[in-house]
């Protein structure tokens, strides 16, 4: 049977327009490149803020959207020595340079030459796509599609857990129950928290996490820094800011000696915060940014069934429908897609 020489792709074409369209299949450009079969790939809050007009995040027109993704190894090019044709991969997008002052000092995710698969370069919402093989990652055929395809949100979650490391018993607020609140909520059960709350506005979002075991407070219904501060006996020892807006709030409702982490992203946020109860209760605080060296850990984790993070996909769709998960997470009634080429 002949090679196809082209594949269905969703593209961003520029300002809030993502396009289906057939683009040439990629060919091995360089000795380290690797021809990867998309397996599936997941839609990642970050695609929803590059379709917004204005744009939440930005993106290279042209470029194939995507950074969420499971592949097996078509073809490798010459330089290539860890992968073979066949093999499973889950794919790091953040490509650093490894020369610059931040890569030398070991914060690749600091890198001033930082770029993604997905969202800079091509990525896996297609049936094809080139990554060089550093960015790959081995993953068992025993781990399903539908966890494996939380390897890369899972990764940045590790990198913010990895800064409290969380002890067990340890009581824990989640303050934000979209896909990165709920991973935090799955990673910290799985480490022995005694007790965790997620607070959030959305209902779809706080009945499946209400489904899936975990407590929850409807921020729009109960003050969440009472209940919270209730709830865990005068304030949590690990909180968490998921949504990138909550700085304020999580110094109220982190208790005496606790652990914040401001992993949510919004670059718009100009919240007053009380540097005073900072100094008081003598709190840490920790920016946390995509993670370093994450993906193997994660991997083990999904590898091993410690996390099912699989509870939380919410809707799957061949590609040629993906403007349907879109839909579904521009409307609030989905929590993770699954797209399948």
């Amino acid at each position: 049977m002949a090679e196809p020489k082209t594949m269905l792709a969703a593209v961003f074409e520029g300002e809030g327009r993502l396009a289906l369209k057939q683009v040439p299949v990629p060919r091995l450009q360089k000795a380290d490149d690797i021809l990867l079969q998309v397996e599936g790939a997941g839609i990642c809050g970050t695609d929803v803020h590059i379709l917004e007009v204005p744009p939440g995040h930005p993106a290279t027109p042209g470029t194939i959207l995507g950074h969420e993704y499971v592949a097996r190894v078509l073809e490798t090019g010459s330089a290539v020595s860890h992968f073979r044709p066949g093999d499973r991969v889950v794919v790091a997008p953040n490509l650093y340079c490894g020369l610059c002052p931040a890569c030398q000092e070991g914060r690749p995710n600091q890198c001033t030459d930082f770029t993604t698969l997905g969202i800079y370069l091509n990525g896996g919402f297609a049936k094809y796509n080139l990554a060089p093989q550093s960015a790959l990652f081995h993953i068992s055929d025993a781990v399903p599609l539908e966890d494996a395809v939380f390897t890369e949100l899972l990764s940045c979650v590790v990198g913010g857990t990895s800064k409290v490391r969380a002890q067990p018993g340890e009581k824990v607020a989640i303050l934000g129950a979209g896909p990165v609140g709920l991973m935090f909520a799955v990673f910290f059960r799985a480490a022995g928290a005694g007790k965790i709350i997620l607070s959030d506005i959305a209902p779809y979002r706080l009945r499946l996490a209400g489904k899936a075991g975990i407590e929850v407070v409807n921020a729009r219904e109960k003050d969440p820094v009472a209940y919270i501060r209730e709830r865990t006996g005068g304030g949590a020892d690990v909180v968490i800011d998921a949504v990138g807006s909550l700085f304020a709030q999580a110094v109220e409702v982190a208790g005496v000696g606790g652990r914040v982490v401001l992993f949510g992203m919004n670059q718009q946020a100009r919240p007053a915060v009380s540097q005073y109860d900072i100094t008081r209760k003598e709190l840490t605080v920790y920016g946390s940014f995509i993670g370093i060296n994450t993906f193997p850990v994660t991997i083990k984790m999904l590898e091993s069934g410690v996390l099912k993070p699989s509870i939380f996909l919410t809707h799957k769709f061949p590609l040629a429908e993906i403007e349907k998960g879109f839909a579904a997470l521009r409307a609030g009634e989905a929590i993770k897609v699954l797209i399948v080429p």
